[in-house]
């Protein structure tokens, strides 16, 4: 069996049976491809140790980020591992392939008060009625009023909404699910958009069990997508969030300001849907950062 056959069944245990997010599960596949492409596609018993370290060579000298090259090697030994335990191969090249160490970088982030004046454009918008603008103000105030991922966001279901208790269910990474909390801003935000943006949008198309679920629509009625609702942020935000223009920053700015409102680590954790607190930590660094930077501008002495 060649990689790219191989690297199809891999993909398929890996959403079926790992239930990895459909985003990482391509992440992978594309970076199996990418072997592939890189050894001729040769039968799997053909690899070996230096394939896959002229493999990732390679991706260096093309200049991909430690982070590509860090998960091309977690693909690798996942495939590898895989395959040997399928009985496809009898001894995993893989073993000692070692990925380069990660350079901590931390997420870019909006302060409140930023956030605060591009929240209250918003909603003049959205108040003017027009249902685009009633619905980018409730996508931007759930994504950061909940701190959500862009793709639970795009997920949720009418049925997932409780507006009464300011909570939604959402399902995250590894298909685990937990409901998070949203704040009154966002509630009048979704609640307004409900009521006088989505039946207008739902109007736009032939209705279908897929869209009569959906929260969020895009302009054409379908079922707001992931690239859309990066569009829609990243739009919003420009040039006044400092570098922080994707959904995902919402979501890096929402537990950040979380801490520095004293709310404790592992609350934030559930919060995300972290599996590791060590994940959330990165959080405690920009919040000290930001504490010190506020000190050598505002202390006498400092």
């Amino acid at each position: 069996m060649r990689i790219l056959e191989a690297a199809d069944a891999f993909a398929g245990h890996l959403a079926e049976v790992r239930r990895l997010a459909p985003a990482t599960v391509r992440a992978y596949r594309a970076d199996l491809a990418d072997l592939a492409a890189t050894t001729g596609d040769v039968p799997l018993d053909e690899i070996d140790l230096e394939h896959l370290r002229e493999w990732l060579w390679r991706s260096t000298q093309r200049g991909d980020a430690r982070a590509t090259i860090a998960r091309r090697t977690a693909a690798a030994r996942g495939f590898f591992s895989w395959a040997t335990e399928s009985g496809l191969l009898e001894l995993d090249p893989a073993l000692r392939l070692v990925a380069p160490k990660r350079g901590r970088t931390l997420p870019r982030i909006a302060t409140a008060d930023v956030l605060a004046g591009i929240l209250e454009e918003l909603a003049a918008a959205a108040a003017t009625g027009d249902p685009i603008s009633l619905r980018d103000h409730a996508v931007v105030e759930l994504l950061y009023g909940a701190a959500l991922r862009v793709s639970e966001l795009c997920g949720l279901d009418l049925e997932d909404l409780d507006q009464d208790r300011m909570t939604a269910r959402v399902m995250g990474k590894g298909s685990k699910e937990r409901v998070v909390p949203f704040g009154a801003p966002a509630r009048r935000a979704v609640d307004a958009y409900l009521v006088r943006g989505r039946p207008v949008l739902a109007a736009r198309r032939e209705p279908s069990a897929r869209t009569a679920a959906a929260v969020f629509l895009g302009s054409r009625g379908g079922r707001l997508g992931s690239r859309a609702a990066y569009d829609i942020v990243a739009r919003t935000l420009g040039a006044a969030a400092g570098g922080a223009v994707g959904p995902h920053s919402l979501r890096h700015s929402a537990a950040t300001h979380l801490l520095d409102g004293g709310a404790d680590l592992r609350t934030v954790q559930e919060i995300l849907g972290h599996a590791s607190l060590g994940t959330t930590q990165i959080y405690t660094h920009v919040s000290s950062e930001r504490l010190a930077a506020t000190y050598r501008l505002a202390h006498p002495r400092a």
